[in-house]
């Protein structure tokens, strides 16, 4: 949510971004831990530092902010011991034990981050509000290379190997990028690394901002075969920035992202996005332009700000 804390401040609001020691924000940022861990080593001992972070996050904030915006589950629970609203960003899928336990905390203000999460839930104060990109920070390309580009964790629901499964049908060669956690590891090194050849298949390792807009702007289409609901899915609005269509598997958001035969197909079989390959290319300025109307910084926030005011009684 960095974009979102710099577009606040952008606007005028005053944010205070509570965060670890190496956050980049040019903005109060306030902090207990000087860095993050990642990845999670000891799940109880990240444990005890988010609680330790949150509590004394949301003890501070009391003292200077009128609404407190947390990011996490747990956080909701601090609401109970102050009197400052709390509004609540869903990044989660669903689950029945999540959705208990935002039962118990009804005055609390909920944004799910797409229609298809949102749908789940019975909050009362609940709205959709889609994540935003800085467009500036995404280059435009409108010569495409003859390669497809998959980005995303390397897990059995984020579907690399049936990334893999069209390059191998296309015979167009397929650029990976993304993390292998501990807990995929073996899914990475059974599926997914016997395939590496550095030619048609070739992996890449984790990619920042700028290895992003190389390999998505350069890309002629980024594949998004997803096997789960996904909650937004940022790295599509990413690659459509970059004047790069999506060919994406129907779940969760992708119908509200995706724009069909325009920032990319819908693809509900291997099949299919096989044969929408072929369909490629779409018009670069027109899939940016789709981006710019539906998925802006500036959109996002104006309804947050819409939100604190409401929350606020403003």
């Amino acid at each position: 949510m960095g974009h979102l804390a710099e577009g606040l401040k952008k606007s005028g609001a005053e944010v205070v971004l509570y965060a670890n020691g190496d956050s980049k924000a040019e903005m109060d940022v306030r902090w207990i831990y000087p860095h993050t861990e990642w990845p999670i080593k000891v799940p109880t001992h990240a444990w005890l530092r988010e609680i330790n972070h949150v509590s004394w996050a949301v003890a501070d904030a009391c003292k200077h902010c009128n609404v407190i915006h947390v990011q996490s589950a747990p956080a909701l629970a601090f609401s109970r011991f102050v009197d400052r609203p709390f509004v609540l960003t869903l990044h989660d899928s669903y689950s029945p034990e999540l959705s208990a336990f935002y039962a118990h905390y009804p005055q609390a203000y909920y944004v799910s981050i797409s229609d298809a999460q949102r749908k789940n839930e019975v909050m009362p104060r609940l709205r959709t509000i889609h994540h935003g990109i800085q467009l500036d920070q995404y280059k435009l390309v409108e010569k495409k290379q003859q390669y497809l580009s998959f980005i995303g964790r390397i897990a059995p629901i984020k579907g690399t190997h049936i990334a893999i499964d069209v390059a191998q049908r296309t015979g167009i060669p397929l650029k990976i990028a993304g993390e292998v956690q501990p807990a995929h590891r073996e899914y990475f090194e059974r599926k997914v690394k016997p395939q590496l050849d550095g030619k048609l298949v070739e992996y890449i390792g984790p990619a920042d901002l700028a290895a992003k807009n190389e390999l998505l702007g350069n890309s002629l289409a980024m594949l998004f075969p997803i096997q789960w609901n996904e909650p937004f899915g940022l790295v599509m609005v990413e690659a459509m920035a970059c004047g790069t269509p999506v060919l994406a598997s129907p779940g969760g958001s992708v119908p509200e992202v995706v724009q069909n035969g325009v920032s990319g197909y819908i693809c509900r079989t291997v099949r299919e996005m096989v044969k929408r390959v072929g369909d490629l290319p779409l018009d670069p300025q027109k899939i940016r332009a789709y981006v710019a109307e539906n998925f802006s910084t500036e959109q996002m926030v104006n309804q947050y700000l819409a939100l604190y005011e409401e929350a606020a009684g403003v």
